[in-house]
């Protein structure tokens, strides 16, 4: 029997030693697990402010010349692109300027026509000696005379056809157009604003007091609520959106400091538009706990210490990676998860 024992030793040993290591693992992971030890932190605080929505660049479109609007295609709010027409500016003067013109241009014809037909005559008389080549000079004299009188007269056509051209007022940027300066039938001046657009980049513009000024630079991310004036708030798990400061206006004015945030998403909302930022206010030192170890009786919330213990505490607002407690935690307090 001995060496049958001697010989199945090995088999039980081994299973034997497998499950007495098990639940020393398991142990271990779940002490760590169900345990917290509390330490000294930093949070960074954040205050909430309005940002208007503004655009980089408001322009002006003008009208290039003078005369009475006749069409208007655009109105507050109507989306428009780089070089598009938003209004007609016509001067009536321009079509009778033009057919002056053109009554020139069929004068300067004429007379060219005449002068080509006295050059080629002159031209063979001169060959037969019939005439001295001071009337041939002349000839050709009045032939470039009529070439550039006739040029001149096509290129001050060319001029006016331009300036008639030039009355479709172009938007001069892509945007949106914030308000629209006349009406279907009024004169403008030459150089006069018709409409004021905003280009489409749209920026959020903060006016901070200037105890801030000093915990905001440019680069810096801040957290953007969703649109409307509802009361979120950073970790209140409503749909935020990162920021960035891409300005710091080195002028305090009237005691508040300028900042301006790029946030993508902006081309739908109204200029002048409020939105509610959370900016950051600098670090300070905090004890942050995980929810998980804190619970409420009795309309108070407790804390249970690794020695079973139970300890009343004063939560604050939540943060990254739980909740702040304000009184009742010390550091170095191991919890444990109730």
């Amino acid at each position: 029997m001995q060496p049958i024992l001697k010989s199945l030793m090995p088999v039980w040993v081994l299973p034997v030693l497998v499950l007495a290591a098990m639940p020393l693992s398991s142990g271990t992971a779940l002490a760590q697990d169900v345990t917290f030890s509390v330490e000294d932190g930093q949070v960074e605080d954040r205050k909430s402010v309005f940002a208007t929505v503004e655009s980089v660049d408001v322009v002006s479109a003008r009208a290039r010349i003078g005369g009475t609007v006749t069409e208007l295609l655009v109105d507050e709010g109507s989306p428009v692109e780089a070089k598009q027409k938003i209004a007609r500016v016509v001067d009536e003067k321009l079509a009778l300027q033009v057919k002056s013109v053109e009554a020139k241009i069929q004068s300067f014809v004429s007379q060219k026509e005449l002068a080509t037909t006295a050059q080629a005559r002159a031209e063979k008389l001169f060959a037969t000696g019939a005439i001295p080549k001071a009337r041939l000079d002349e000839a050709r004299t009045n032939m470039d005379v009529a070439d550039r009188s006739l040029a001149s007269a096509r290129a001050e056509r060319q001029v006016l056809q331009q300036t008639r051209i030039e009355g479709d007022v172009l938007s001069p940027a892509g945007g949106r157009i914030l308000t629209v300066l006349v009406r279907k039938g009024s004169v403008v001046l030459p150089g006069e604003p018709i409409a004021t657009l905003a280009a489409e980049a749209y920026i959020l513009r903060m006016q901070l007091p200037e105890r801030h000024a000093m915990f905001i630079q440019k680069g810096d991310e801040v957290q953007v609520a969703e649109r409307g004036l509802g009361a979120l708030t950073p970790s209140s798990g409503g749909e935020l959106r990162r920021g960035v400061i891409r300005q710091v206006y080195p002028e305090i004015k009237q005691g508040r400091v300028s900042a301006d945030v790029e946030v993508e998403g902006l081309g739908d909302f109204f200029v002048g538009e409020r939105i509610r930022v959370w900016i950051g206010t600098g670090p300070r030192p905090a004890i942050v706990v995980p929810e998980d170890f804190l619970y409420s009786r009795y309309n108070l919330t407790f804390a249970k210490l690794i020695d079973g213990r139970e300890v009343v505490v004063q939560p604050g607002l939540p943060q990254t990676g739980g909740v702040e407690v304000l009184s009742g935690l010390k550091p170095g307090d191991v919890l444990a998860r109730p």
